[in-house]
């Protein structure tokens, strides 16, 4: 990148800086992405993992921001990536007799009428009306006196941070040049112009490096007014931080066969269904602590498990939670104080010459904030450039992939491995997962589950090291994989296994591979500490008591 001046240099690589990354480079610009961290550690890797048209914001009337966002869900269900992206049923429970069924069932059947009308449809049943009995059927966990109907209808998911990854590779594979673990320091200027960044390799040293720009796109999300400081501008807005936290409990725990959706007084609980297990969340409440390691307090586990029960007939308790995560909402500062009504549109903003701001929105929505701040960027470009074209590109694994799913029986009894094994990697790499079989079939110990997370196979690990960015055992067992929030032991039976499979790609030592693992297993118990005080304050300070990174001396 420092080699010769870019025409765009994208600063964040969370789901939006990655989408900017990837709509600049297949427009036939040259395109550069930095990220401090690891693909998606900020806020992207700590979603709700929906794909989403945003139902309660047709109850605010936001009619132009559900049109938008169920046109994306279609298209990334469709067309896009439907490797990762998945269909999901939610229940909503109705608790008035007469009125409700009417009020929540016309906004419903409008819902699935704009998502229709916009051709994108397809693949989603359309919603259903349910009596209180078929609906204790479909959802035995319910208390029989939580309902007197209900509604089901669909939606989408995906794992937010293998997206955001496989999107970064896509960006990489049509020519963009990419660096995680590379930090911004400072903005290179001529006069009032931004004309590129300082950029600190965090992990070879720490060497530093003038890369010029022509534009550069700042999409660091929660970041934003901090890296706006660095150009002595604040921007035409202002960035406001809102906690989510998760909660992840066995699938056992809650007997359904679909997810749930519940009122609260501030919001919406959702019970999403993932894998062999339940995401519960989520809150939202004002952030203005550390921003790179948001805490889950024991408030904030207490008032989850208290909303979620309020509706179960068989209560969840704080042993049945196996992980828990918080993340942080970019959120526009409006002119209210509550971070629930602040706005979840998106707004691009060009503050100084050179630099381009984008910020807000929601995940479902990315490929539209990254097409605004290109088309942002290149407004002050000398030189004809394309229409955005990202309708119309598929992310790597995309291709092939349903004709792969066809043919699993045959891929399981040529590679000796269960037909379900097959599945799990289809639906995580779609037609990338015969890279993956190649390195089972070159060393076949590969093919065994890691233990004490069994859902993971051992070349999953290497190949994240070798394929995937990851160079840290944190990135492989937060990030590549799940395993920190989808085991009670909180990933810390398989981190020695996984940290050993990763060293000779990396080429680590024994010092450096005991290292990793003490800072992971630090990591977690800071995170459980923090899980155990009373209030945002402390709980941060806990968290804080481990490192953010493994020090390299």
């Amino acid at each position: 990148m420092a080699e010769r001046e870019l025409d765009i240099l994208v600063v964040g690589a969370g789901v939006v800086g990655a989408g900017t990354a990837l709509d600049s480079v297949t427009r036939g610009l040259s395109t550069g992405l930095v990220e401090a961290r690891d693909w998606a550690s900020g806020t992207s890797s700590r979603s709700s993992k929906l794909i989403h048209g945003g139902l309660r914001y047709l109850e605010m009337l936001d009619f132009a921001l559900v049109r938008e966002a169920l046109k994306e869900r279609g298209l990334l269900l469709e067309r896009l990536a439907p490797h990762l992206v998945k269909p999901v049923p939610f229940l909503y429970p109705l608790q008035h007799k007469g009125w409700e069924r009417w009020y929540a069932g016309s906004g419903v059947a409008l819902y699935d009428a704009m998502s229709m009308a916009r051709g994108h449809g397809r693949g989603l049943p359309t919603h259903r009306h349910l009596s209180r009995g078929h609906a204790l059927r479909v959802a035995p966990c319910l208390k029989k006196d939580a309902l007197t109907g209900a509604l089901q209808y669909y939606d989408a998911q995906m794992d937010d941070a293998r997206y955001v990854a496989t999107l970064v590779r896509t960006a990489a594979a049509y020519g963009a040049k990419v660096a995680n673990r590379a930090r911004v320091t400072g903005f290179l200027r001529e006069g009032e112009r931004v004309v590129g960044a300082r950029v600190q390799d965090v992990e070879g040293g720490g060497g530093e490096y003038e890369i010029r720009a022509k534009q550069v796109v700042n999409a660091t999300g929660v970041w934003t007014d901090d890296t706006q400081a660095m150009v002595g501008e604040r921007g035409q807005f202002h960035v406001r931080a809102s906690k989510g936290i998760h909660l992840v409990v066995p699938k056992d725990r809650i007997n359904s066969s679909t997810g749930l959706i519940l009122r609260t007084e501030k919001s919406v609980l959702f019970v999403i269904p993932w894998g062999r297990h339940w995401i519960v969340g989520t809150t939202d409440t004002d952030w203005d602590l550390d921003k790179a390691h948001p805490a889950a307090s024991s408030a904030d586990i207490d008032y989850l498990l208290e909303h979620v029960n309020s509706v179960l007939a068989v209560p969840l308790t704080r042993d049945d939670v196996q992980g828990v995560y918080a993340g942080l909402r970019p959120l526009l500062a409006g002119e209210s104080d509550a971070t629930s009504k602040l706005s979840r549109e998106h707004t691009v903003a060009h503050p100084v010459p050179g630099l381009v701001v984008v910020a807000g929105g929601k995940y479902t929505t990315y490929r539209v904030m990254a097409k605004d701040a290109v088309d942002e960027a290149v407004h002050a470009l000398d030189q004809r450039v394309a229409e955005c074209v990202t309708e119309d590109v598929p992310l790597v694994g995309a291709e092939g992939y349903r004709a792969l799913w066809n043919a699993r029986a045959r891929t399981a009894a040529r590679t000796g491995l269960h037909v379900v094994r097959v599945e799990h990697l289809l639906n995580r790499y779609g037609s990338l997962s015969e890279e993956v079989l190649a390195l089972i079939a070159d060393d076949p110990g590969l093919a065994a589950p890691l233990q004490g997370a069994d859902d993971y196979l051992r070349a999953e690990v290497v190949y994240a090291a070798s394929h995937e960015g990851a160079r840290h055992l944190d990135d492989v067992l937060t990030r590549r994989t799940r395993i920190s929030i989808e085991t009670f032991d909180r990933g810390t039976r398989c981190a020695r296994e996984a940290a050993e499979l990763m060293a000779p790609v990396l080429g680590w030592d024994k010092e450096r591979t005991d290292r990793e693992v003490q800072h992971y297993e630090k990591r977690v118990e800071a995170e459980r500490e923090s899980q155990r005080q009373p209030d945002d304050l402390t709980a941060d300070a806990a968290r804080l008591g481990a490192p953010d990174i493994v020090p390299l001396g």
